[in-house]
């Protein structure tokens, strides 16, 4: 038996392996390497297959966390795929670091949400909606502050 508790742990072990992978990946970009050196630091052909790859490991770490959230609560599905959104509408607004003070905060504190997990996600997002709150209606866009409502229904206590 003792094999088949080894061959058991080779897809936790792969799992730790890709959320690393996509954590040097991203680290790299952050410092400046270009899809065409992170693919030859990887062994990849070309700039395509290092973010193809990327992709790839994203999606993966997508999966296990909504595969945890189902275990947990649907609430939190329901919440990660809400703040999800509100990171997406963040992301697309070009003008975003100027709306108000803690913009730039809020936008990363939003980044973080997204693949933290149920406890930080929650605490997170509650923190983002207060933020957001402070800075009022008029300084969002309307697609921000649908995004928000989303948030903030997800995050309510009264469903």
């Amino acid at each position: 038996m003792a094999i088949l508790e080894q061959l058991a742990e080779i897809g936790p072990a792969r799992a730790r392996l890709d959320e690393r992978e996509l954590e040097l990946i991203d680290r790299a970009r952050q410092a400046g390497a270009t899809w065409t050196q992170i693919a030859g630091a990887l062994g990849l052909a070309s700039r395509q297959a290092a973010e193809q790859r990327r992709q790839r490991l994203m999606a993966a770490a997508r999966s296990r966390l909504r595969d945890g959230d189902l275990r947990y609560a649907h609430s939190i599905v329901v919440l990660r795929e809400a703040v999800s959104d509100l990171h997406r509408s963040i992301a697309a607004d070009g003008r975003w670091a100027g709306r108000f003070t803690r913009a730039p905060l809020v936008r990363d504190t939003v980044g973080t949400a997204v693949d933290a997990p149920p406890g930080g996600l929650y605490a997170l997002a509650e923190q983002a909606v207060q933020d957001l709150t402070r800075a009022g209606g008029s300084a969002l866009p309307g697609h921000v502050r649908l995004a928000v409502q989303r948030v903030r229904e997800a995050l309510s206590t009264d469903h």
